[in-house]
């Protein structure tokens, strides 16, 4: 039986994941400092250069980075907090040797013992190391928030990423168009000010703009960037349902159980079978037509080779 001897080779070796590899401090101290250089390189700019440029009449600057400013910290802040979509952890009842399948788009997928959260992961999910929790469509864990990205902040996630292209852009446009504008002017603190908020905003504007094309073409052909990574899809990808749809089920389609559709189906492959025919029932006997036999049989126990009651998709190995 290849799935009884993959169950116990899974349940005997499995994945040693530390719970904390690191502290819950350095990371967290990472991303706050994240939201700390983002109010603070803002507050230069909206100090010294933008202040210039409004006293001057171009409110034109302030009107798009004001509202670009509040997005992007608003959408860090609350990114820091969201549930990406976690998994709770199951029951020490669950039997880890219990084989279950899962079809999606005509693909099988063997749902993974996690020992760590004490139940089978549903596909696309992983169980993070550094926050030591499973994670529904998982698809990376970004330290510069110091969350999980998945199934329930992704699109949040994207947010982020498109707001801080286009702040850190409006900061460099600015920031330039203010030193042509006061290039008659002698050196000033406005200047220095202005030259130390377009430096970083150059650097981050190209990693920023090129994460944000990544991100799009893993949405348009339905992957995670864990499975880019590790090459996990091997012939097609059964979750790929083409690019409108794709882009309506990450960015626009409820936050629901996504493993309640019609187009998964749990299935037993190992386990016994139970029929249960229901049939209508026979009409009483009369007395002197009963058959014979001894007073009060006792009901004779199901048999429990399987998990579960018969019938309920839910069986288990039965040791032989």
């Amino acid at each position: 039986m290849p799935f009884l001897k993959d169950a116990v080779t899974l349940v005997k070796e499995p994945q040693k994941l530390p719970v904390a590899p690191l502290s819950w401090f350095p990371p967290s101290l990472f991303a706050a400092f994240n939201v700390t250089l983002l109010v603070f390189l803002s507050g230069l700019f909206f100090g010294f250069p933008c202040r210039w440029l409004v006293q001057n009449g171009e409110w034109a600057f302030a009107m798009v980075t004001g509202p670009l400013f509040t997005l992007t910290f608003c959408s860090l802040v609350w990114l820091n907090f969201s549930d990406p979509g976690i998994l709770h952890r199951g029951s020490t009842d669950e039997d880890p040797m219990t084989v279950h399948v899962v079809c999606v788009n005509q693909r099988a997928f063997r749902l993974e013992w996690c020992a760590k959260c004490c139940f089978h992961r549903p596909p696309r999910t992983y169980h993070c190391p550094w926050c030591n929790i499973c994670v529904e469509d998982f698809d990376h864990h970004c330290k510069w928030v110091n969350n999980c990205i998945g199934h329930r902040n992704f699109r949040l996630f994207m947010l982020l990423v498109l707001s801080l292209c286009l702040y850190s852009g409006a900061l460099l446009v600015s920031c330039l168009m203010f030193l042509i504008r006061a290039s008659h002017l002698p050196f000033s603190v406005d200047k220095a000010m202005a030259i130390l908020v377009a430096v970083p905003a150059a650097g981050f504007l190209i990693p920023l703009f090129l994460l944000l094309l990544i991100q799009v073409i893993s949405v348009s052909s339905a992957e995670r960037s864990f499975e880019s990574k590790c090459r996990y899809h091997q012939g097609y990808n059964p979750f790929d349902q083409g690019f409108p749809k794709n882009w309506y089920l990450t960015m626009c389609a409820p936050l629901g159980p996504k493993y309640m559709s019609e187009v998964v189906c749990l299935q037993r492959p190992v386990g016994t079978e139970w029929i249960r025919e229901n049939r209508p029932p026979s009409p009483p006997r009369s007395p002197e037509h009963r058959t014979p036999g001894p007073p009060n049989p006792q009901p004779q126990p199901p048999h429990t080779g399987g998990k579960g009651p018969p019938g309920s998709g839910e069986a288990a190995f039965s040791r032989r």
